[in-house]
């Protein structure tokens, strides 16, 4: 190792942890001698085991890899101690506090809201459905509490009034990566200022269900379009219009109101939609899925059920 060069070991799983390795082996001369990323799991119809986004680019690195199991299989030999730092990415398993303070420099965790706001498990879904007009990166110093460790480096992210959870997550991932990158200079030069966080200010953000994608056609639009694109890609608002079950992937609000039939009655079909009710507006739904199926416009589903209303 060099004046300029760190000894890391990295701890992620999902695509947002893959995008910001990839950085950090394209962008820095740090080593990383050890990933961990979470076991391989059945997955699809064919339930065939499924490797991680993280492993497979850290094979395709020749990387050393882990995959522990529990906890506790982390680092049973304490061979984090001689590394500067764990760099942790959504990686899906809560560490030991006994491991957070092994490596030189403590475990560095990459989340993807603005701590003190949304810590837990899905800020960037959670961050959409309640409204937020923006939320961004924060690297921290993690601690033994929930997402509660000092910040090291923050930076916003605007999110636009058509952001999905699968775009704000894409940009989040490619500013994470660039958050990490300069925490990690500032580290080596000294000029890190770790801030604590306000308690006061903390919300929780939740894990995601697949109960909660169930669309409540009674709320106002505005919560139901919210919810639609915090839940896409996963795990889909889902509906049941006319009798016909439903995944419902995209969908506008419209500036007109309609107080004749009950909320989630389907008034009419046109080219640009099918119109719902809701609570308050009127919503437009433009992209939905029918079970077995892959996802269509509105159009080529009405082509196929033309008797829908």
């Amino acid at each position: 190792m060099t004046d300029s060069t760190l000894q890391l070991a990295f701890a992620g799983t999902p695509a947002l942890a893959a995008t910001i390795l990839q950085t950090l082996i394209d962008n820095t001369a740090h080593d990383i001698v050890v990933v961990y990323t979470q076991p391989d799991r059945p997955a699809g119809r064919g339930r065939k085991l499924h490797e991680s986004e993280v492993k497979r680019l850290a094979t395709a690195r020749q990387l050393d890899i882990r995959q522990p199991v529990s906890a506790a299989d982390i680092d049973p030999a304490g061979q984090l101690s001689n590394v500067d730092a764990l760099i942790v990415a959504a990686y899906g398993m809560i560490l030991p506090a006994a491991l957070l303070t092994q490596p030189r420099l403590g475990c560095i965790n990459v989340h993807t809201s603005l701590l003190p706001r949304w810590r837990g498990a899905a800020p960037i879904q959670r961050s959409i459905q309640a409204g937020d007009t923006e939320t961004g990166i924060s690297i921290m110093q993690m601690d033994a509490g929930l997402d509660t460790g000092d910040i090291l480096l923050q930076q916003s992210c605007p999110i636009h009034s058509d952001d999905t959870a699968g775009t704000l997550h894409d940009r989040l991932a490619i500013l994470g990566g660039k958050c990490l990158l300069e925490t990690l200079n500032k580290m080596l030069t000294g000029d890190i200022h770790p801030l604590k966080q306000d308690d006061s200010q903390a919300t929780y953000a939740r894990k995601l269900s697949k109960a909660e994608a169930l669309i409540d056609w009674r709320k106002p639009a505005i919560e139901v379009q919210r919810t639609i694109r915090a839940f896409n890609p996963v795990p889909v608002a889902h509906t049941e219009l006319n009798g016909i079950k439903m995944r419902i992937w995209d969908a506008d609000i419209l500036d007109e109101t309609h107080e004749s039939q009950a909320p989630g009655s389907v008034i009419a079909c046109r080219a640009d939609g099918i119109i719902v009710t809701t609570g308050t507006q009127l919503l437009c739904i433009r992209r939905l899925q029918l079970p077995g199926k892959k996802a269509s416009t509105t159009q080529d589903f009405l082509n196929g059920h033309p008797d829908f209303i």
